[in-house]
């Protein structure tokens, strides 16, 4: 333990660049052991088994604290690099008080790939790659790694080890990147960790975590109660300025409703400040225990003219091999594919579903014409395939390697043609005749395909990229004016956004289904908005019911839906122009 602050201590000198600014804090009497206070006791333990970060070994510690009884499992707190704050006797003290519930801590120290000969090679040192990087890794390591390794030990006295399951009784924080660690953590898991402290947390360009001020702004806002810390002197080098970032996600935070709490000083990049307020972070993160923390309302005027506060997702069905394929026809029915299984199922306006009595030929794309029937995509057959009002199978068009299509209301449809995810694609207009036109080639898997309310704007995702392409349709069905239109975000993994199903509204917002759930982009092209979905990645999207304000989400082996304000613009209705954007 010793050893770790001293290289804790050196690398906050080495930050500092020479500064020499005493820093100076009144202790909380929280901070400090009491006669009477019964004390937990810390254990330490090692954990070199990690599936997620291969190879890694470290060390962690566990605080049990001695109101802590085997019978009834214990609310959470999980702390990167180590033991910091002088948490366990800040913890004795309040949950001897009362002012934060009976809680285990878990402080754990970044992972190290150990060389194989340490006298001629140097040991790889994980702590940037766990904890500044972005998406969800981190948080699985804890919740299907370590948590489960936590509950494996004991106390020095034999009880058992029971952690809650509740992400409402679960808290995590941490310095630095470690900080940002445990945002990221909180932000991709918020149902299973509520409570976050950041302490001079490394918001800047290191691996990503300068994207979050923008991103927080855009998501729909998730139930997360977060306390920042920062000073005017902390680090400012090549990544950016911690302190200016600070400051900007506090703005962001603020902005989109969080439950938030900040304390800004002059200090520098280190522990000191942190440690001093640590027992009011405390304080601030448990307070109101066991109420849930709250979503708050953002200021993003697109997420509040689209979404209706307190309704969420419901989930529709589940189970399916993979769906795709969501559309609605004139009634507001909404059908979607089982692409393995070759099932395609009816969800009508009142929300039963039921199966169509057909085998699918694993279909994917569907779009309604203007004569109510329903046109598909077969990729088992390589058609273009229609089906009327009593369910027969007429064939549109054959040798037609698909994935999405859209019918527009004079009866031409719009086919995308991915060749594999490495090689161009290939877009296809098929007339109402069934006459087949190669209408562009190049993109990078294009996949799925939309018409603007208009119809004279044709939207095309292009997966292996960020982009979605906008082409204007001529008199003729032919396109023109090919550009990237659409900057979608993308994952901080895969390298792409891999935009799939769009559909637009009646005022030509763009709803695409994304790796990061559907991201709504406004008539320039502009994200304005993200909204996740409980699981799964999306790969399609429409509006049904009756009114066609349900936003209905193909995701994986699930389909959600979710009641909006807005209402779904159908390419068999007559085209209407909407009102002229913002620009």
């Amino acid at each position: 333990m010793k050893k770790l602050l001293i290289i804790v201590l050196l690398l906050v000198q080495v930050c500092s660049f020479g500064q020499t600014i005493t820093e100076r804090y009144a202790e909380d009497p929280a901070s400090v052991e009491h006669e009477g206070v019964p004390k937990g006791e810390v254990r330490k333990f090692s954990f070199n088994n990690s599936k997620i970060f291969p190879g890694t070994s470290r060390d962690y510690w566990i605080y049990i604290p001695a109101q802590y009884r085997a019978d009834k499992p214990a609310c959470v707190y999980v702390n990167q690099d180590g033991i910091q704050w002088k948490a366990p006797t800040v913890f004795d003290n309040l949950i001897y008080s009362k002012e934060m519930p009976v809680t285990i801590g878990v402080f754990i120290n970044p992972g190290i790939v150990k060389a194989l000969d340490t006298a001629t090679a140097l040991n790889r040192y994980n702590r940037s790659f766990e904890y500044d990087g972005l998406g969800d890794a981190y948080a699985r390591f804890i919740l299907e790694e370590i948590f489960p390794d936590v509950e494996k030990q004991k106390a020095s006295d034999g009880r058992a080890i029971k952690l809650s399951k509740s992400g409402n009784d679960r808290a995590i924080g941490g310095s630095s990147s470690g900080a940002v660690c445990a945002f990221t953590a909180a932000w991709e898991r918020p149902l299973e960790f509520s409570r976050v402290f950041s302490a001079v947390g490394t918001y800047v360009g290191l691996r990503g975590a300068d994207r979050y001020p923008t991103l927080v702004r855009k998501y729909e806002p998730r139930p997360l109660r977060i306390f920042l810390q920062d000073g005017t002197n902390d680090l400012n080098i090549y990544a950016g300025d911690w302190w200016k970032a600070n400051e900007t996600m506090e703005r962001a935070l603020t902005f989109s409703g969080y439950e938030l709490k900040h304390i800004w000083g002059e200090g520098q990049h280190s522990v000191r400040h942190g440690t001093a307020i640590f027992p009011e972070v405390t304080r601030f993160l448990w307070k109101d225990w066991p109420k849930p923390v709250t979503t708050g309302i953002s200021k993003n005027q697109f997420i509040n003219d689209i979404l209706i506060p307190g309704s969420g997702w419901e989930l529709v069905g589940q189970g399916y091999g993979f769906t795709e394929g969501t559309a609605a026809d004139a009634a507001g029915n909404v059908f979607f594919h089982d692409i393995p299984n070759s099932k395609t199922y009816k969800v009508d306006n009142k929300g039963n579903l039921s199966i169509l009595p057909l085998a699918s030929k694993k279909s994917s794309g569907t779009s309604f014409g203007s004569g109510g029937k329903r046109y598909v995509v077969a990729g088992e057959t390589k058609q273009i395939l229609s089906y009327d009002a009593t369910g027969k199978e007429a064939v549109v068009a054959n040798e037609v390697i698909g994935n999405d299509l859209v019918v527009a209301k004079n009866g031409n449809l719009y086919v995308t043609s991915p060749d594999g995810s490495e090689r161009p694609g290939k877009l296809y207009l098929v007339k109402p005749d069934g006459k087949k036109i190669e209408i562009d080639a190049g993109l990078k898997y294009p996949n799925g395909v939309a018409l603007s309310p208009d119809q004279s704007q044709l939207y095309v995702t292009e997966s292996a990229t960020q982009w979605v392409w906008a082409y204007q349709v001529q008199p003729d069905g032919l396109l023109e004016n090919k550009q990237r239109y659409g900057w979608l975000h993308e994952t901080d993994i895969e390298g792409n956004a891999w935009g799939d199903g769009l559909k637009c509204d009646r005022d030509g917002r763009v709803y695409v289904a994304s790796r990061l759930g559907i991201q709504v982009l406004d008539q320039t092209g502009r994200v304005n908005a993200i909204i996740p979905v409980p699981s799964g990645q999306p790969s399609n999207v429409c509006f049904g019911g009756s009114d066609f304000d349900t936003l209905y989400v193909s995701a994986g082996d699930k389909v959600y839906r979710r009641k909006v304000k807005v209402h779904g613009a159908n390419t068999f209705d007559k085209p209407t122009k909407p009102a002229a954007p913002r620009l």
